[in-house]
């Protein structure tokens, strides 16, 4: 009990004198440039938070922050300089610099000392790697910034940018980081202009004015406030703030129209129609707050950046307390090994630095800016931009950027997740007062031409065709590439170069391999889609469907003598007439012992039958069913005739009143398997193909040329040195066949590809090209061109069909299926219930043996069968019928029956007689 009792007082102590081991000051330095815009607003913004801390005794619990801010006056030496005179003074944490390059150098110092270094304007995203431990960034880092820009350019469809920047670690790191981002969204920084730190504005206008030739007229500016400014007036002079252009800023342009509002008027023109970001901050109280002691204290306009120094020293407010009640001390130790160096033994380590710095990280506060939270990288949990558009004094606000719902129209906070299919903005004024969106480039003055190769065809110039005397090409792919290229978003200039000498057609696959050679950048022309092409080069979308046909010479077929017989083929006129006697049979024996109809002489029945079946294909049969089997057979027959009547009625109509076209050759099966002589356009893929994958001799193919080539070959034929068809792509044939009637495509279509341009491996620009051929077949115009070039009206006998299309007997076969299956149920039921019957009232066989007994059995089965069944008639036969009957009884004309009465007669005495009741 007294141990228990030591231990509970030990720690009641030992807590008693932690938490009095407090000190009273705690030593923050800072180093700013007060000269500079956010050195000032940063300045008041500190000093106003240390105040309000240590007016507020349940942040520190009586301890007091004292905050010392030296001057840098632009000087990166005095900074350093500056930073180890803070360590000299023992202080727990370091504020600033507001550069990023002197916070790369005091990054080194501060991890030696184990001092956390806090910064709410150094936002190179490189100063979050691991090589700076001790280093915290408080603002949102310029990867999200870059991020937010990719997007914009994205959204608007530009691919190609000019990136200008200050050439120091704080704008090279960033435009790096840009030119990251804009990968992910296949576009491109194609120029960047670095400027000196300290350029000159002689300098500045040298760098525009290499800008200005340029055929980009995207233009991210990625600086400082006080040179983004001398960059825009320069660019206004020159011209290059107009219609046409597209200026996007970071973040420096908002800040100082919030910071130095009213601008000068040279610097209000320069910056018309610009975008630039700001972060985005949600209202709250302690925002609302701010802002109004911020205007009761100084006439400096509100920046973020105001926010963001502010909340800087409430986070380390809060950490020391965490620190503190964690049984954290201020307490430093001397390096003596760094006397050896300038007289740095006067540094000193912060012997709980690692713990304090882990406080940091790990606080979750609410600040003036919202949330404040660092991820595992060190950055702020909800970075998010508002887009700006720059219009008149003022400006107006076009959308929002966060890195959860990316563009949108809706504050971050309303839409925590949103597809791209859903970004939008707001419209923009752009330079020159347009809301037109800026195609974003130019036709360079000096820019480099890409070399395209054509191929300088001999036949089929409606596709590809060189002027003669010019340098021209027209033709329909060459229409499609142009307006595919007037449709991207950035300049290509280019020149076409023939491929082969015009007298025969070049091989398009010899093409293809020169831009795997590198003597073309690409090739435009009536290029096929295939596999050993795509091994070598990159092809965009197909921008019309191909693939291979054969043609042959048709003839007209006449209706003839017999064309009411052809809209049935062999098969089914067999199958058909066999089914009228089939199922006239199986109605026969279902109503023969009940139906008067259905009996009398052999040939009265024999005719009856087939009078019977054949009447029901005009369903003019007359006969009632007695029986309900039969009325189900009936009535499945009845249906099916339905079907193959109108489908013969249909089928002969069709060969009666359409031209109908009959060729030897019926397709590439027919043609294969045939020894005849095959046509094909020379040079091209398809000799290949018809020998490697169908397997046609090559001595069976004939190489053409000209269409006029084609007409003579397939008007010889294969008995005068012709050919017996011709197999090409189907563009081709159909351009031949508009004014050639006596021919014509038989057959199915039997390989499916497409033509597209041709550009090197991995080529973004194959894959923008793809995108524009999309938008012209979406907007009607694709088609446009393809009639102006390809559609001919002068034969139009093209629409007429091949042969007779007879119907066969797998057409029907369900139908047949369904009928024959239904007679055989109905014959097996109608089988069984008639053994049934005769079982129960059959002569005793007792008298007989052997051979005659069977006999007599069978004899007398077949007379029940055919004798009448009174029983299912309710009224009295008619006294002719009665009569004809007996008296065809009384004279023997019924062997059978007789049979079986007379064996009935010698059955015995005690055998009742057979009713027809069935007694």
């Amino acid at each position: 009990m007294n141990l228990v009792t030591g231990l509970l007082v030990l720690v009641f102590f030992n807590g008693y004198f932690t938490e009095g081991s407090r000190p009273d000051v705690v030593t923050i330095g800072s180093i700013l440039t007060f000269d500079s815009m956010i050195g000032k607003v940063g300045k008041i913004a500190l000093e106003a938070a240390v105040e309000d801390v240590n007016s507020d005794p349940t942040v520190l619990d009586g301890t007091q922050l004292k905050l010392t801010i030296h001057d840098s006056n632009f000087s990166g030496f005095l900074s350093i300089m500056e930073a180890l005179q803070f360590m000299e003074n023992e202080s727990v944490a370091l504020i600033g610099p507001e550069s990023s390059v002197v916070a790369h150098m005091i990054s080194h110092v501060v991890t030696e000392l184990q001092v956390p270094l806090l910064s709410f304007t150094a936002t190179d995203p490189t100063l979050s790697s691991l090589e700076y431990p001790f280093f915290i960034r408080t603002t949102p880092s310029d990867l999200f910034q870059m991020a937010a820009i990719a997007d914009i350019i994205d959204y608007y469809e530009w691919r190609q940018i000019v990136a200008i920047y200050i050439d120091d670690d704080h704008g090279r790191n960033g435009v790096t980081s840009l030119a990251d981002q804009l990968a992910h969204k296949r576009s491109k920084i194609t120029e960047k202009s670095p400027i000196k730190p300290d350029a000159t504005r002689d300098e500045i206008q040298d760098v525009l004015l290499q800008i200005e030739i340029m055929e980009s007229r995207v233009i991210v500016v990625h600086t400082y406030a006080d040179s983004g400014m001398d960059i825009l007036e320069i660019a206004q002079n020159l011209g290059m703030v107009n219609s046409g252009y597209v200026w996007i800023a970071t973040d420096w342009l908002s800040t100082a129209i919030d910071i130095s509002s009213p601008l000068p008027a040279k610097s209000i023109a320069a910056m018309q129609g610009v975008i630039t970001l700001r972060s985005y901050i949600k209202d709250s109280e302690l925002k609302r707050n701010f802002v109004t002691k911020w205007e009761n204290s100084t006439k400096l306009g509100l920046s973020t950046y105001s926010m963001y120094a502010y909340d800087t020293i409430w986070l380390i407010a809060r950490a020391l307390d965490d620190f503190f009640n964690q049984g954290g001390n201020i307490s430093f130790s001397k390096l003596p090994e760094m006397g050896r160096f300038l007289n740095l033994d006067s540094l000193s380590v912060f012997n709980g630095g690692q713990m304090f710095l882990e406080n940091i990280l790990r606080i979750k506060m609410n600040g003036t800016t919202g949330p404040i939270e660092f991820t595992s990288d060190k950055n702020l949990v909800f970075p998010a931009f508002e887009v700006i558009n720059v219009i008149g004094t003022g400006y107006r606000r076009v959308g929002y950027w966060s890195n959860s719902s990316r563009l949108s129209i809706s504050p971050p906070e309303n839409i925590p997740t949103q597809s791209n299919s859903s970004v939008s903005l707001n419209s923009v004024i752009w330079p020159g007062e347009t809301l037109k969106k800026p195609r974003g480039w130019v036709f360079p003055q000096n820019g480099k031409q890409l070399k395209i190769g054509v191929p300088n065809r001999a036949s089929f110039k409606e596709f590809v065709e060189e002027m003669k005397g010019t340098d021209i090409y027209t033709g329909f792919c060459i229409d499609v590439f142009t307006s595919a290229v007037n449709l991207l978003p950035y300049a290509v200039p280019y020149k076409f170069y023939p491929y082969g000498d015009g007298h025969k057609n070049p091989s398009n696959t010899d093409l293809v391999s020169l831009i795997k050679a590198g003597r073309f950048d690409a090739a435009v022309g009536d290029i096929a889609i295939i596999t050993s092409r795509t091994q070598m080069a990159d092809f965009t979308q197909p921008f019309i469907e191909s693939g291979l046909v054969v043609v042959a010479p048709v003839r007209r077929l006449n209706s003839g003598t017999w064309a009411f017989l052809k809209p049935f083929n062999r098969k089914l006129w067999c199958i058909t007439v066999i089914f009228f006697l089939v199922v006239g049979a199986v109605v026969w024996i279902l109503e023969h012992r009940k139906n008067d109809e259905f009996r009398g002489t052999p040939k009265q029945q024999v005719v009856t039958t087939l009078w019977f079946s054949f009447s029901t294909l005009f369903f003019s049969h007359r006969q009632n069913m007695m029986s309900n089997l039969a009325r189900i057979v009936l009535l499945l027959w009845l249906f099916v005739v339905l079907i193959i009547s109108s489908s013969y009625t249909a089928n002969l109509t069709s060969i009666l009143t359409v031209q109908k076209l009959s060729s030897p050759i019926e397709g590439i099966s027919s043609l294969i398997s045939s020894k005849d002589r095959i046509g094909y356009q020379e040079s091209s893929f398809i000799k290949s193909y018809l020998v490697k994958e169908l397997g046609i001799l090559e001595s069976r193919l004939v190489p053409l040329n000209l269409p006029e080539d084609y007409e003579k070959a397939l008007n010889d034929g294969p008995e005068k040195g012709g050919v017996i068809a011709i197999v090409d792509e189907r563009p081709y044939i159909e351009l031949f066949l508009s004014t050639r009637c006596q021919f014509s495509i038989v057959g199915q279509e039997f390989t499916k590809n497409g033509w597209g341009f041709a550009f090197p491996r991995d080529s973004d620009l194959a894959v923008d090209i793809s995108t524009s051929i999309l938008k012209l077949s979406e907007n009607g115009e694709l088609q446009r061109i393809h009639d102006k070039w390809l559609i001919r009206s002068a034969c139009s006998s093209q629409g007429s069909k091949f042969s007779v299309d007879r119907l066969e007997l797998k057409s029907f076969k369900g139908l047949f299926l369904i009928c024959g299956s239904a007679c055989f149920l109905a014959l097996f039921v109608y089988l069984v219930l008639i053994i049934h019957q005769y079982t129960r009232h059959k002569p005793d066989p007792s008298e007989s043996t052997g051979r005659s007994l069977r006999s007599r059995r069978l004899q007398s089965f077949i007379s029940f069968v055919d004798e009448k069944d009174e029983s299912v008639s309710n009224t009295p036969r008619s006294k002719k019928r009665v009569k004809r009957a007996s008296s065809l009884r009384s004279n023997g004309d019924d062997v059978a029956v007789n049979g079986y009465r007379n064996a009935q007669e010698e059955s015995s005495s005690d055998t009742p007689k057979w009713s027809l009741h069935g007694g």
